[in-house]
C-alpha cells in the first residue's frame, strides 16, 4: 500500500520585489512530497531558497498564485501563520527567537502548549501542566525541569535552543521545521542540541525538515537529504542513497544535476 503523504508542496514559487529591477525568484515551481517520520536535511548555498521554503510552509508569506500546500490531506495554503502553527512547529537559528526572555520557562511552555489555538485567560499553568512540562524537559538532561520559574533570558544559548525544541514539539504538531537551529552555537553545544534533536524526533516520531549550511551535517543526520539551488530541488536522496555518501559524492551529484560548479566554500568549511 502506498505510504500516505504528510506534506505536499505543489508548484510552489515565490518572487520578491516582483516587477522591479531587484526582482528575485526565491522559489521556482517546487514540488515536494514528505512522508510520515521523514527526517529531511536540506542543504544549499546562500540564496538557494532554503529558508524561503520553510517560511512558505510555516505561512510567513504565501506562495505565488497556483501553488498549494497540503498537510495530512488538508489544503492549508490560505491559512494564516498563526493558524498554521497548529500543524507546524519551528525552531529558528537565533536562540532568542521563539522564546520570551522576560517570561519564565513555565510561562513559555504554557504559551507553546496552546500554539495555533485561540488564546484565553485559561492558558496559565496548573499542576497537571506543570507535570507535563517537567516530563517533557527531563529527557534533555539539562535540569530545566527543576527550573520552571527561571527567566528564559538567564539560560545559555544551548539551553534556550533545547527549550525552543521542546516548545516546538509540545503540542505534537504534524511537522517540525528546524531553520539552521545550531548555526549560532559553539561546536560542542551544537552537537549537544543536535543529539537532543535526534532524541526528540525519534521519541515523538515527528516528521522533520532541517536546514543546515554544513554538508557533513546534512549527510550525517536524518533519513533523507535534499539539495537546493536557485530556488529548486536538485538532489533528493533517501536513507539508502545517503548511507555511505561523502561530501565529494554530494558535490559531484550537484554538478551532474546543475551543470555548475559548487563554489560556496562556506557550506564546505563551516563546522556548525
Amino acid at each position: 500500500m502506498e505510504n500516505k503523504k504528510l506534506l505536499e508542496l505543489k508548484g510552489i514559487s515565490k518572487y520578491f520585489s516582483r516587477g522591479e529591477i531587484e526582482e528575485i525568484k526565491a522559489l521556482d515551481n517546487v514540488y515536494l512530497d514528505v512522508y510520515p517520520e521523514d527526517y529531511i536535511t536540506v542543504i544549499g548555498s546562500n540564496g538557494a531558497g532554503k529558508t524561503t521554503l520553510l517560511n512558505i510552509i510555516a505561512g510567513v508569506f504565501p506562495p505565488e498564485p497556483g501553488g498549494k500546500i497540503i498537510i495530512n490531506g488538508k489544503d492549508i495554503t490560505r491559512l494564516s501563520e498563526y493558524r498554521r502553527a497548529y500543524y507546524v512547529g519551528r525552531v529558528y537559528q537565533d536562540p532568542r527567537v521563539g522564546t520570551a526572555a522576560k517570561m519564565t520557562i513555565e510561562e513559555n511552555m504554557a504559551m507553546a502548549l496552546l500554539r495555533g489555538q485561540k488564546r484565553s485567560l485559561g492558558f496559565a499553568s496548573n499542576s497537571h501542566r506543570r507535570e507535563l512540562f517537567r516530563n517533557a524537559l527531563e529527557p534533555l538532561g539539562l535540569n530545566l525541569e527543576n527550573r520552571l520559574n527561571a527567566l528564559v533570558g538567564t539560560l545559555s544559548g544551548g539551553q534556550r535552543q533545547a527549550l525552543a525544541l521542546v516548545m516546538a514539539t509540545l503540542s505534537k504538531p504534524s511537522l517540525l521545521l528546524l531553520d539552521e537551529h545550531v548555526a549560532t552555537l559553539d561546536p560542542n553545544t551544537a552537537q549537544i542540541v543536535l543529539d537532543l534533536t535526534e532524541m526528540v524526533v525519534k521519541n515523538d516520531k515527528i516528521t522533520t525538515i532541517m536546514i543546515t549550511h554544513n554538508m557533513e551535517m546534512a549527510i550525517r543526520h536524518g533519513s533523507r537529504l535534499i539539495m537546493m539551488h536557485k530556488g529548486g530541488i536538485l538532489v533528493d536522496l533517501n536513507r539508502e542513497q545517503k548511507a555511505n555518501l561523502t561530501v565529494s559524492d554530494l558535490i559531484e551529484a550537484f554538478k551532474r544535476a546543475s551543470g555548475d560548479e559548487f563554489d560556496d566554500d562556506s557550506v564546505l568549511l563551516r563546522s556548525d
